[in-house]
């Protein structure tokens, strides 16, 4: 009971932020300076997409790991779950990108290296799932995806971070500049701080649920198999 009472709070607390967060994505923050303007907004749900996905390609590496070392078809429901999560908020970030890229460059697909490399990483990751569906075997299923998620969270830092820094970039420098300083308007930087904390809230609150399920499933799984 309290355990199911501390889970409805969660859920409140996480809405009622996000609310915060958009109103403040909306009304708080003001508009950016230059031809950017209002467009600008949108930097405040596309990048904490973006960091939400980079963090969801990790918690499958953590959980692809601990099959390798324990065989517990948990941690393989784990990374499958964090995995398509990662998925669904590398897609967001794709689309909210694109549509970024059509106010400042008039076209929704520039061919810029941040756009290829996030879409590189997108067809790394779906490969993932694609593999775990040729495999019947579950066992051998967990150990050729835990294996390909190793290898493939090597890609994952040279495709967001290092591919757009050797190449020229259109994309804009949203946070810390070349320079390594901050610069952002100081209530922007308040919102996009709260948008990276209410996403990856979001990003908890679907990773426990879908956990979860995964438990419920496994469990009535043993039943009928001891039946």
């Amino acid at each position: 009971m309290i355990e199911k009472t501390t889970w409805s709070i969660w859920h409140w607390l996480l809405g009622a932020w996000m609310l915060v967060v958009v109103y403040g994505a909306f009304f708080y923050a003001p508009t950016a300076q230059g031809f950017v303007g209002e467009s600008a907004r949108i930097v405040f749900f596309h990048v904490p997409q973006a960091w939400v996905a980079v963090l969801a390609f990790c918690v499958n590496l953590w959980a692809s790991l601990r099959y390798l070392a324990r065989r517990d078809p948990l941690d393989d429901a784990r990374a499958a779950a964090a995995a398509r999560l990662g998925l669904v908020f590398c897609v967001l970030a794709t689309l909210t990108g694109s549509l970024f890229a059509k106010v400042m460059w008039g076209e929704f697909w520039n061919w810029d290296p941040r756009q290829i490399s996030i879409v590189i990483l997108l067809l790394v990751y779906a490969a993932y799932f694609a593999l775990r569906e040729a495999v019947a075997d579950e066992e051998r299923r967990g150990g050729l995806a835990a294996a390909y998620a190793a290898l493939a969270f090597v890609t994952m830092p040279f495709l967001v971070f290092v591919v757009p820094r050797i190449y020229f970039s259109l994309h804009p420098d949203t946070l810390i500049n070349v320079r390594g300083e901050i610069d952002m308007d100081g209530r922007m930087l308040q919102v996009l701080l709260a948008a990276l904390v209410g996403f990856t809230g979001v990003f908890i609150w679907l990773y426990t649920l879908e956990v979860r399920v995964a438990r419920v499933l496994m469990a009535r799984r043993r039943r009928e198999e001891n039946v």
